[in-house]
């Protein structure tokens, strides 16, 4: 009896899918766990897999296409067997030999005919199709990872723990552009389709910013201290390798200051609000086609070069669509950083059920009165979103007033 291959819920929060390329092909012979296709879901790429064992017999969803969760995208089942336009099947026939006129495709030889064009790192591995361009784009040589797929096969999460190659070049810092220049070709405009990512943000923000009522905190923060105490602990680490960046002591001192204001800390969730006991801190980061907000667990219970390890390591996941669902959900509270585009003053949307958010602008030298005389000092705007149902000004205001403290005297953060 043939199979249905349902389009999965590949996230937590997707709702459909959209089929970017078919590993499988029909007549292809398929193994449980074997991957059939690439599918961008409202997070990340991720692999469609069959169910069954059999041939894969009828592909019903072509490549490019967006279907919901749960409608059927393909049919595997027997050689011979068939499937009308309305999903009966037929049975195979018992006996019948194949002639010339009806033959199906040559067997497959030796050496696979898409062998010439494989990356020349993974010709002699048994690898996914998905793991393949993972492996590529992140630098993992394919011959040093163990498969856990069926008969070896290196599958995606066998590639996300591998280690990577040392000559990979580093996640670029800018943002990739997701359209092109203007450019005078003739045409008054271009329409280009909506990307799963960028279909969940518009429903996001929307389900964000009219039900939730908003209201937005700014201060002003000191950040000579913090400079002079990133400067002496970079000249420590340099040694050792690795660096702690300013966005770094800002989410630790996030989650120090949540400890100490837990109503900030909050969901708001319908009939009552959920007060969290973990912090777990939300890091926006900018994609090439919308924006992902990884999550660090537990980030109050780490040091300084552990949020910088994980930060960095989630951001190059994000930036290549390789986040795992447990990678971007459960955050507790968000910071948004835009300081390094130059960026002063800005107000973020809260993240629902989080009940806020901080929007960091750049660091900047200002003039500002000291004593009798104006001194010039490195100075930092933060903004904080408010979710009224849960965070009342004097709530959200002390926890701005905690924050500042830490920056200010990073010592506090020991306290």
């Amino acid at each position: 009896m043939a199979t249905k291959v349902h389009m999965e819920a590949l996230s937590p929060t997707m709702e459909e899918g959209r089929l970017v390329k078919w590993t499988k092909h029909e007549g292809d012979a398929v193994k449980s766990g074997d991957t059939l296709a690439e599918v961008e879901t409202d997070k990340a790429i991720m692999e469609l897999v069959a169910r069954a064992d059999g041939q894969l017999i009828k592909v019903v969803v072509p490549e490019g296409s967006t279907v919901p969760v749960g409608n059927v995208v393909a049919w595997i089942g027997k050689p011979g067997e068939k499937v009308d336009g309305d999903g009966a099947v037929a049975p195979a026939a018992k006996s019948a030999p194949a002639t010339p006129a009806k033959a199906p495709p040559a067997p497959q030889p030796t050496t696979a005919p898409t062998a010439s064009i494989a990356p020349a790192d993974a010709t002699r591995v048994k690898a996914s199709p998905l793991a393949k361009r993972i492996a590529r784009e992140a630098g993992v040589d394919l011959k040093l990872v163990q498969g856990s797929g069926p008969g070896g096969r290196v599958i995606k999460r066998d590639v996300e723990g591998a280690p990577v190659a040392k000559t990979t070049a580093a996640a670029p810092a800018a943002v990739p552009r997701a359209t092109p220049d203007v450019r005078r070709t003739g045409v008054p405009y271009e329409d280009v389709p909506l990307t799963q990512i960028r279909k969940t943000i518009a429903k996001r923000l929307a389900a964000s910013i009219g039900p939730v009522p908003h209201f937005f905190l700014t201060t002003e923060i000191d950040m000579e201290r913090a400079a002079e105490a990133r400067e002496a602990l970079n000249k420590q680490l340099d040694e050792e390798g690795g660096k702690i960046s300013f966005n770094d002591i800002i989410i630790k001192a996030v989650a120090l200051a949540l400890v100490r204001h837990r109503a900030c800390n909050a969901w708001f969730q319908e009939d009552h609000i959920r007060y969290w006991n973990e912090v777990h801190i939300g890091m926006a980061v900018a994609i090439e086609d919308g924006l992902i907000t990884p999550v660090i667990r537990n980030a109050d219970m780490k040091s300084l070069r552990e949020i910088g390890a994980e930060a960095r390591d989630l951001a190059g996941k994000a930036r290549s669509r390789r986040l795992k669902p447990e990678e971007y959900t459960g955050s507790t509270f968000s910071v948004s950083n835009l300081g390094m585009f130059d960026i002063d003053q800005f107000t973020a949307v809260i993240n629902p059920p989080e009940a806020g958010i901080v929007a960091i602008g750049t660091i900047m030298p200002k003039a500002v009165p000291d004593g009798d005389r104006v001194s010039v000092r490195k100075r930092l705007r933060v903004t904080m979103s408010c979710d009224h149902r849960v965070i009342d000004g004097a709530t959200g205001a002390a926890f701005l007033k905690t924050l500042k403290q830490m920056l200010e005297n990073p010592l506090a953060m020991l306290l």
